[in-house]
């Protein structure tokens, strides 16, 4: 077994138990994410709370585990916006000649120049504070990456023996482009697809510790962050723990998606 393996091995382990947490929650914990005591605030981490309590007596992880949905949830639909759009602008600009590339490919230099979670906040502030929102407005800053690598794949197959065999034997544009072009630059996309799920992940997170994402006490992993960061020097668990359940699945899916990527290189 190679040294990176176990890592790898662990790292699917963390992403599965966390769909797992999305899917179904109740089979992790007893606890409910919304009802509270009052006379148990505060607890530390323990056999009973294995995250603590929060201000109004609330089991942590349970709100921890419940929490997955929304933020995974979330981090689902931005990617596959991102994916399904920056996919189709890169094909158009790959294949639509000079004058649509470079003015496709401007648009995208702005975007890519404008910082992606400034990007989202902007997005987001226009549409309204609300998780779907925040998934369409991560999904949008994310757009102009998807569409780079996919460009830059489709003009790497257009340059390619077997499709200009396939022009030569009088295939038409579209065929080429569906039998082709597109099969053969999808992977890096899937590939970059992959290693924007983590970076989705902090960016949902994120927007959510912000205030942009669910309202209390719907639990949301950045919300968990932001509800115990004014008790951080006292109870530090409160915000801690959520957030360290946050950074190892962001790690994760880090590791996961460069192992894909090193594979497909192969």
């Amino acid at each position: 077994m190679r040294g990176g393996r176990p890592v790898l091995v662990l790292a699917w382990i963390v992403v599965l138990v966390a769909v797992g947490w999305a899917l179904v929650p109740h089979l992790f914990t007893s606890y409910s994410p919304y009802e509270g005591d009052s006379g148990a605030s505060f607890l530390p981490p323990g056999p009973r709370h294995w995250f603590g309590t929060d201000r109004l007596g609330r089991d942590l992880f349970a709100r921890s585990v419940y929490g997955a949905r929304t933020t995974l949830t979330a981090t689902l639909l931005a990617v596959l916006i991102a994916f399904g759009l920056g996919t189709l602008v890169g094909l158009i600009a790959g294949v639509a000649g000079r004058i649509a590339d470079t003015v496709v490919m401007r648009v995208i230099d702005v975007f890519l120049a404008i910082p992606s979670l400034l990007l989202a906040m902007v997005v987001v502030s226009v549409l309204g504070y609300s998780t779907d929102n925040i998934a369409l407005a991560v999904g949008i800053s994310s757009i102009a990456s998807f569409a780079r690598v996919m460009r830059a794949e489709v003009l790497a197959v257009t340059t390619q023996d077997y499709v200009r065999a396939a022009y030569g034997s009088g295939v038409g544009r579209l065929g080429v482009v569906v039998r082709h072009v597109v099969p053969n630059a999808i992977g890096s996309v899937v590939a970059l697809a992959a290693l924007e799920v983590g970076t989705a992940v902090l960016a949902v997170a994120s927007l959510g510790f912000l205030g942009y994402g669910a309202p209390p006490p719907q639990p949301e992993w950045g919300l968990l962050v932001a509800e115990g960061r004014d008790y951080v020097a006292v109870y530090p668990w409160a915000s801690i723990l959520p957030g360290a359940a946050l950074a190892v699945v962001v790690i994760a899916t880090h590791r996961i998606s460069t192992s894909l990527r090193k594979d497909r290189r192969r």
